[in-house]
């Protein structure tokens, strides 16, 4: 539990969404918040470890799709 003064930055009841951006990343981000700038709802939506099972799954390669464009790999 956070002490006075500190911010709670999500609470483990919570629903999260996955969101990914341009680049290929993907994110965790609260399901009842706007996503932001430069980032889009995936489609994912569940309890925190669901979603994050599911980035584990989706989210192969690490590297941004401009450096894997640029290196003449497949998007």
């Amino acid at each position: 539990m956070a002490g006075k003064g500190e911010a709670v930055m999500f609470e483990t009841t919570q629903s999260f969404k996955v969101v990914v951006n341009d680049e290929g990343q993907f994110s965790l981000w609260p399901a009842d918040r706007v996503c932001p700038g430069g980032w889009r709802e995936e489609g994912t939506r569940g309890p925190r470890e669901t979603c994050l099972e599911h980035i584990k799954s989706a989210w192969r390669d690490m590297r941004p799709l401009s450096l894997r464009r640029a290196l003449g790999e497949e998007a």
